[in-house]
């Protein structure tokens, strides 16, 4: 468990640090002069002057940052070709392109890793053929239902449905429906497979359950490993990362248009924070390999999405500036631009606090 926390922290870490890495290398790129690229925040633990830049380590271990002289719009001592501010807007913008960019990069390159190792995937209950591990999973658990007070998670598989003396192996998702609906109302038992670990659940399948909940909660789906040659497994990283972008956008979207119209959250969807995120991990790395790498990948995705809108103390608020600066032909007000852009940086700490506070309340 400690071994699994650990790896967690570690990947969100480095996902951040290639991030910076991202803004890093492309200001390289463009002739602007990195003073600092660092690891952690300061103080710093030690640090090292390699060329023009020092590369830190630092004592306070969540994430990176790159130093670039006149980035804030402050006025620098270089020469302008090497300061940020002496670049023209589309140099301005790739620079910060690049550490969104990075995190798409990430993604595709591990989602790769995964088609190449094995990756578990949906099918239908009627195929058949020489398919790896195929079993009954969990993608999805509402809120309040029976099957998340009977603890279980996103990812579990099911093997076996008992009630009384009788017992019914799974193999396909209708098995399941049937059964359920069968036998709502009752006390079932469902032998279900968590990583290496199998154990039983009992419950009781909702009679009139909530709409599109069904009787006990969950999604499923079945789903079999496949793995590709080493050279498909690029393209399917590449195709994995746009579909799930897309996908990305279009639920946020789609949770916009629900809040803009007074109909809240969907049921089940909850907003998680660190801790939240951290929770998720840890329950994929218990379910394998695979799945820890999938679920990485995903949380780049969810960053660079994030990390792109047009929210001042983001990079797609910085992109916002520019695009401003562009059309009106000179740069928005220094003052203005820090004091709009240290608003939504409180404004985002203070969210990021309500969140973490509900986070820890659910895990307790």
């Amino acid at each position: 468990m400690i071994f699994t926390i650990v790896i967690t922290f570690i990947s969100i870490i480095a996902l951040l640090v290639l991030h910076e890495f991202g803004h890093f290398i492309v200001a390289k790129k463009m002739g602007v002069k990195v003073e600092e690229f660092g690891v952690g925040y300061p103080p710093r633990i030690f640090g090292k002057k390699i060329g023009e830049t020092i590369y830190s380590v630092n004592l306070l271990p969540f994430g990176a940052f790159v130093k670039i002289p006149g980035e804030s719009g402050e006025k620098s001592n270089l020469e302008d070709y090497q300061s940020f501010t002496g670049k023209p807007v589309w140099q301005r913008a790739l620079i910060m392109l690049g550490g969104v960019v990075s995190f798409w990069i990430v993604a595709a390159i591990l989602l790769s890793i995964v088609y190449g190792i094995g990756a578990p995937q949906a099918i239908s209950d009627e195929e058949t053929g020489p398919l790896v591990n195929p079993k009954i999973q969990l993608i999805g658990i509402a809120s309040d239902s029976p099957a998340e007070e009977a603890g279980l998670k996103a990812g579990d598989a099911i093997l076996k449905f008992s009630i009384s003396n009788s017992q019914f192996p799974i193999t396909k998702v209708k098995e399941i429906h049937e059964l359920t609906e069968q036998y709502q109302g009752q006390e079932i038992t469902l032998t279900v497979q968590r990583g290496k670990e199998i154990f039983d659940v009992s419950l009781v399948p909702r009679i009139s359950p909530p709409d599109g909940e069904g009787a006990m909660g969950v999604a499923l789906a079945r789903t079999a490993e496949k793995s590709y040659p080493w050279w498909q497994c690029p393209i399917k990283g590449i195709q994995a990362t746009a579909s799930l972008t897309l996908s990305v956008i279009t639920g946020w979207v789609d949770l916009l248009g629900n809040l803009i119209h007074g109909q809240g959250l969907p049921k089940g969807v909850q907003f998680v924070g660190p801790i939240g995120i951290g929770s998720l991990v840890n329950q994929a790395a218990q379910v394998g390999m695979s799945y820890f790498i999938q679920f990485i990948a995903l949380i780049s995705i969810y960053l660079a999405v994030f990390n792109i809108l047009p929210i001042p103390a983001l990079d797609g608020g910085k992109l916002l500036f520019l695009a401003i600066e562009k059309i009106k032909g000179s740069p928005i007000n220094r003052k203005i631009e820090e004091n709009i852009t240290a608003a939504f940086f409180a404004l985002l700490i203070l969210l990021m606090i309500f969140v973490t506070i509900k986070d820890i309340n659910r895990l307790l």
